[in-house]
């Protein structure tokens, strides 16, 4: 896979700002480099545009941690993310979510063992994902489990990390670990 984007870019590429940035996500995420974010970081206004909204969807939303990391891993499963696959079952796996459960969020929410509350988010999911839209039924259906609020931050998530997974592809950004 030919690179579009540098993939170590230097202090003049990033500027020192989001080159101390991208150190610190590295250590963090105990990776050489984080490619994402050395990738963003190269656009250095959009990077700091997008750094609040994917922080606020991601931590510091209303949906729980555990439900966040389920609608991501359902993204990067259809999207065939491997970078989002990479770093989400890591973190799914730190808040709780075992292989066992997220071999059912890759099956889908036709998959026996799922509570009813996943089965709603899975399938919200695979038809945002796939009609760009969610029917008066899933809607329905996603309602039973999430407030106005949620229910927003649900769309908008999902919405946000298919995003990211074509943003990954069309850049060719690299893997952080070695897998």
């Amino acid at each position: 896979m030919t690179l579009r984007i540098p993939d170590s870019p230097g202090l003049r590429d990033l500027g020192i700002t989001n080159w101390l940035v991208c150190k610190v996500v590295a250590l963090r995420q105990r990776v050489p480099r984080a490619h994402l974010f050395t990738t963003l970081g190269q656009h250095r206004r959009l990077m700091w545009s997008w750094l609040p909204f994917g922080g606020v969807l991601m931590r510091g939303g209303k949906l729980s941690t555990r439900d966040t990391e389920l609608v991501i891993l359902r993204v990067a499963h259809l999207r065939d993310s491997q970078y989002e696959m990479q770093h989400h079952r890591r973190m799914a796996r730190a808040v709780g979510i075992d292989d066992a459960t997220q071999a059912l969020i890759f099956e889908g929410p036709g998959a026996a063992g799922l509570t009813d509350r996943q089965r709603a988010l899975l399938t919200g999911v695979d038809e945002l994902l796939q009609t760009r839209t969610l029917s008066d039924a899933t809607w329905a259906q996603l309602a039973e489990h999430l407030d106005r609020p949620r229910l927003i931050e649900f769309v908008m998530l999902a919405s946000q990390y298919d995003a990211l997974a074509a943003t990954l592809s069309a850049l060719r950004v690299p893997l952080d670990f070695d897998e």
